[in-house]
């Protein structure tokens, strides 16, 4: 299987949850799977940005981000939190490439818009050209996908669009051809109200939860994310599963372990 596995900052911080996930992905690998990683960093951007006297503004999950802002998220993401994944996955003995949409003009991104809101230099993927990561898959490396990009014919001076680690990675395992799709994170899936896991889990009963407010902050992107995945890969696998141990990604291709996405 060709595996699009999304994991999140806060599971990279610390060097024992991500030796533990480097492991999963050279697990993975053992067993016959591609896999491409696309990671987040917010925790990190949060910390450079408080050290240096920038205020934390969002929005239903996504970083109002401007062109300062938009500086540190292309030094955080495509520096410090990429070249440290893509050093400790060569340390488990897997063959490692990082990247940003910038890389072989793998991605390019256009302005998001909400409605209500100027989110600044928020984008999302505006057109993927995947003879870069499709020739790393070719020759059995691992991609490592920072998810920041130049927009569209921008120049060199313009500054890189910030783009939701979730919001992301569907339209890479669209291009690239994915067989699934996990967003592991440090829940066990998506929870209802009483903070039970939800096993299955359609788009209208997705958005009914950002609706009343169960699902919020960080869970709002990966739900919007999931439904566009439904949408542009039908035939893949979607799943939110828990990102801890050293079999995570194995374990979230297992029936009865986090929140399946279904029409």
């Amino acid at each position: 299987m060709r595996l699009f596995v999304k994991i999140g900052g806060a599971q990279l911080e610390e060097p024992g949850p991500r030796r533990d996930f480097c492991k999963s992905v050279a697990s993975a690998r053992r067993t016959g799977h591609d896999v491409v990683v696309v990671h987040g960093g917010g925790n990190q951007i949060r910390a450079v940005c408080k050290a240096i006297g920038i205020e934390d503004r969002y929005h239903e999950g996504l970083r109002i981000t401007d062109a300062k802002t938009a500086e540190i998220v292309l030094m955080v993401l495509g520096g410090l939190v990429n070249r440290t994944l893509v050093g400790a996955l060569q340390n488990a003995g897997v063959d490692a490439v990082g990247l940003c949409g910038a890389d072989g003009a793998s991605f390019s991104a256009r302005k998001l818009v909400k409605a209500g809101v100027d989110l600044g230099f928020v984008g999302e993927i505006d057109g993927v050209n995947p003879v870069l990561l499709a020739s790393l898959l070719d020759s059995a490396h691992v991609p490592v996908v920072a998810t920041v990009a130049p927009g569209r014919g921008a120049d060199d001076a313009a500054p890189f669009f910030n783009l939701n680690a979730d919001h992301a990675a569907s339209p890479l395992c669209k291009a690239l051809r994915g067989d699934a799709l996990l967003f592991l994170t440090d829940v066990p899936g998506v929870l209802d109200a009483e903070g039970k896991l939800i096993e299955t889990l359609t788009p209208k009963a997705g958005d009914a939860l950002v609706r009343t407010g169960v699902a919020k902050g960080g869970m709002i992107p990966k739900l919007e994310a999931a439904r566009m995945a439904l949408r542009e890969n039908p035939d893949a696998l979607v799943k939110v599963a828990p990102a801890g141990g050293p079999d995570a990604i194995l374990r979230g291709l297992q029936e009865g372990v986090g929140t399946v996405f279904q029409d």
